[in-house]
């Protein structure tokens, strides 16, 4: 069994050394088997959470890191926005199941030179790899289709995301304004302007739409 964020003996330094960062041991098996299969990469190290992630990254100094955004201790988005910080040349892919534009704009902005999603792994991740080590950009269809669908619609304020994560989880306009200390009307107001902005039909439907979209995570 490999120990996380230990690499194995001496690769060559021809080959594409990537990093996986996943709190799944069995989703890092999983893509360890596939970069095994490639004459051209190797496996340089992994790691089960972001601390970690940046860690080794310091350590190991991959080519390419795969990194998932979903993590304890340290989440994927600030992982690679500290890597990016210290390695502004690090070619960092994000790794989720979500297609959500909003996440994937959070993932890009703080560094990310490609999106990837967990479904379609087996098919495009060493392409991915290729694209990114190469300089490129990468994003599946589907991410790009969701970021060109939204591109042009008003983002919720931070205030719109704190009133909505609270109907998310079935809380009162009367406890959302004791929470968040503000009026009752302000509350209304800030509804009918994030419905008004996602589209939606009514509370439920826009927390509906924003967890697809990736607004309330993070």
């Amino acid at each position: 069994m490999r120990r996380i964020g230990t690499a194995p003996m001496a690769p060559e330094r021809s080959k594409v050394r990537v990093l996986v960062v996943d709190d799944h041991p069995v989703f890092r098996e999983g893509v360890a088997a596939i970069l095994q299969a490639e004459e051209e990469l190797v496996l340089a190290g992994e790691a089960a959470d972001g601390e970690q992630a940046v860690e080794a990254f310091r350590r190991l100094l991959p080519d390419v890191t795969l990194m998932d955004l979903q993590m304890p201790v340290m989440n994927g988005i600030e992982a690679i926005r500290v890597i990016r910080s210290g390695y502004p040349g690090a070619r960092l892919i994000a790794l989720t199941t979500y297609s959500g534009d909003v996440q994937v704009l959070r993932a890009l902005q703080a560094g990310a030179v490609g999106y990837l999603l967990k479904s379609t792994l087996r098919k495009d991740l060493v392409n991915t790899i290729r694209a990114v080590h190469r300089g490129g950009r990468s994003l599946s269809p589907e991410v790009a289709s969701e970021l060109a669908n939204h591109a042009l619609d008003e983002l919720l304020t931070s205030r719109e995301v704190e009133v909505l994560r609270e109907v998310a989880v079935g809380t009162s306009n009367r406890e959302i304004a004791s929470h968040l200390g503000l009026t009752e009307s302000t509350v209304k107001s800030h509804l009918k302007s994030l419905m008004a902005k996602l589209d939606a039909n009514d509370r439920t439907h826009a927390v509906v739409i924003a967890t697809k979209r990736g607004i309330l995570e993070g």
